[in-house]
């Protein structure tokens, strides 16, 4: 089965959990991350997963009413945004969860596991049959 594990920042936030990271902390984080990515692919869970910039780098796009993009600076909405996924195949719910435990007790600032919160979300295979 397909999971989605995503990590959300609140958008109005970002600058302040970004700048609250030392070199170590941040050299920290990736170390972690790096080592849980590399569990994944060796045993064959791996399908994708990105760290996203923060939202400076977002842009909204609706389409206008003759279907050209009109876009706009920023998230859609206030509120938390993707920080980053991971997109997994793995055998069970369970380890869908136990690999977010895992990204969520990720090193924070001073080395403390962050446990932030850390969203699943299944993908079902036929999404007709849901």
């Amino acid at each position: 089965m397909r999971y989605m594990i995503q990590m959300n920042v609140p958008a109005d936030q970002w600058d302040a959990v970004m700048s609250s990271y030392s070199e170590d902390d941040m050299q920290a984080m990736f170390a972690h991350m790096n080592a849980l990515n590399a569990e994944l692919t060796a045993a064959g869970e791996w399908v994708d997963g990105q760290g996203l910039g923060g939202p400076s780098q977002v842009k909204t796009v609706r389409a206008a009413s003759d279907g050209r993009p009109q876009v706009s600076d920023g998230p859609a909405q206030p509120g938390p945004i993707l920080a980053g996924y991971w997109l997994v195949d793995v055998a069970s719910e369970d380890r869908a969860l136990e690999i977010a435990a895992r990204a969520s007790a990720c090193p924070g600032p001073g080395g403390k596991p962050g446990n932030d919160p850390v969203e699943v979300h299944a993908i079902p295979g036929d999404p007709t049959r849901a």
